[in-house]
């Protein structure tokens, strides 16, 4: 199992109950305003004001991956760092480490209940409760960094809280989330850029034109100095390295641990962070970097049991560019058939995550995800899947899916995917 899955606790109703009972706080899932949290942060004391230096991500595809190299760079040179990610895979204590430790269950639920105690039972969202306990737990603990992924957007994320950070990052920005941050990409953009803070270094990773004049705009008005890649950094690969050049030098690493050609772009967003913040050990970062559920292989489990000689990989990609990245990283790997497992929330654009996997693969089936109300019917899933000329079927769960592909095709490639809710009771189910 990935050191970033923690193992199961032994008992966690404590969280659990705190958990299940913030998630009826407020009417909506999402609802972007700091306003709540304003109110919060100043009954719990302000601890965003008592983090240590906070590198601040924002993005629509990439961030995860970015944060987890910038932190293995750190860690590897002796830095302690604290780090925040969502949405989790099989536990919520995964959303949190502290110094490089997932939070334990008598940390967690004694800083959701605090949480719980100064909200009173005031209109909050599940997100913005469980961010404000998250900057809690981390105020407490000494550490020389705090890593922190926005949740949705930026302008108005609830991690969007805290005054002045060391430094920014923006991974690439493309078209998800519509019903939230704008149905253009300029919209989408300046949402993200709302995490740019004025004075405060941004790494900028690729982008298309619309994004780029979004960003570079909010950045002028803020005076805050860009590192945008193509202009102040490239990344790339050049005889089976990665080659990262700067304004300080070159670079010449392994490639990244992390599967995927997209994996380069997010590797050089690392390495600039670093060689901005003036510590971190390059190589640490792009071959020990830690990130579940972002083509993975699955190596041992029941599942992979049931995939008898058929390779078995997991990825929670769930919009186009995740889609174009998916299909990037099956036609980097070695030419065996690939048969996909999809589910999929009835939230996203469908056909433009499939259009890029139709390229690639065989065939699709479908499932629907447990447990989640959002989600986009098996039947659904493999009709858009045949719209994109995907041949295409529905099974009952993902291991039937599973065991059913390795029956018929012996020695392929299956890749589940679709959703990071679907990876995380794929991931439950394995062990």
């Amino acid at each position: 199992m990935s050191e970033t899955l923690a193992p199961r606790a032994a008992s966690q109703e404590a969280s659990d109950a705190l958990l299940a009972r913030m998630m009826q706080l407020h009417p909506k899932v999402i609802d972007l305003t700091l306003e709540r949290l304003e109110r919060l942060m100043p009954a719990l004391g302000n601890p965003e004001a008592a983090l240590p230096p906070i590198v601040h991500i924002a993005g629509t595809n990439g961030k995860g991956s970015t944060q987890a190299m910038i932190r293995a760079g750190l860690e590897a040179a002796g830095r302690r760092v604290h780090a925040y990610t969502s949405p989790h895979l099989a536990r919520f204590h995964e959303r949190i480490r502290l110094a490089g430790e997932i939070i334990s269950e008598e940390a967690l639920a004694g800083v959701l209940a605090e949480a719980e105690a100064a909200n009173a039972g005031a209109n909050i969202t599940y997100f913005e409760i469980t961010t404000a306990a998250a900057y809690l737990a981390m105020s407490r603990v000494p550490a020389d960094y705090a890593l922190i992924e926005v949740g949705l957007g930026g302008r108005w994320d609830a991690t969007n809280i805290f005054a002045a950070p060391r430094l920014t990052v923006i991974t690439p920005v493309s078209i998800d989330h519509q019903q939230y941050l704008g149905e253009t990409l300029a919209e989408i953009a300046s949402a993200k850029a709302g995490i740019i803070k004025r004075g405060v270094p941004c790494v900028v990773g690729p982008q298309e034109e619309a994004a780029l004049e979004v960003i570079e705009a909010e950045a002028a008005r803020l005076g805050a100095p860009l590192l945008v890649h193509g202009q102040h950094w490239r990344a790339y690969e050049e005889r089976g390295r990665l080659v990262f050049e700067d304004e300080r030098g070159l670079l010449d690493l392994p490639l990244p641990n992390l599967p995927g050609p997209h994996q380069i772009q997010n590797a050089g967003a690392a390495l600039a962070a670093l060689r901005t913040l003036g510590e971190g050990d390059p190589e640490a970062a792009v071959t020990r970097a830690d990130w579940p559920a972002r083509m993975q292989r699955l190596k041992r489990g029941p599942l992979v049991d049931a995939a008898g000689d058929c390779e078995l990989w997991l990825d929670g990609g769930h919009n186009p560019a995740g889609g174009i990245a998916v299909a990037a990283s099956l036609k980097a790997m070695d030419g065996r058939p690939v048969h996909l497992v999809c589910g999929m929330l009835n939230t996203k654009d469908i056909a433009g995550y499939l259009r890029p996997l139709a390229d690639v693969a065989e065939s699709l089936t479908a499932v629907s995800i447990p447990g989640e109300p959002n989600t986009l019917p098996a039947e659904e899933t493999a009709a858009a899947a045949a719209a994109v000329g995907l041949p295409a079927t529905t099974a009952e769960t993902a291991a039937d899916a599973v065991a059913r592909i390795a029956n018929a095709y012996p020695g392929a490639r299956i890749l589940i995917c679709g959703s990071l809710y679907l990876a995380g009771q794929v991931l439950r189910d394995n062990g």
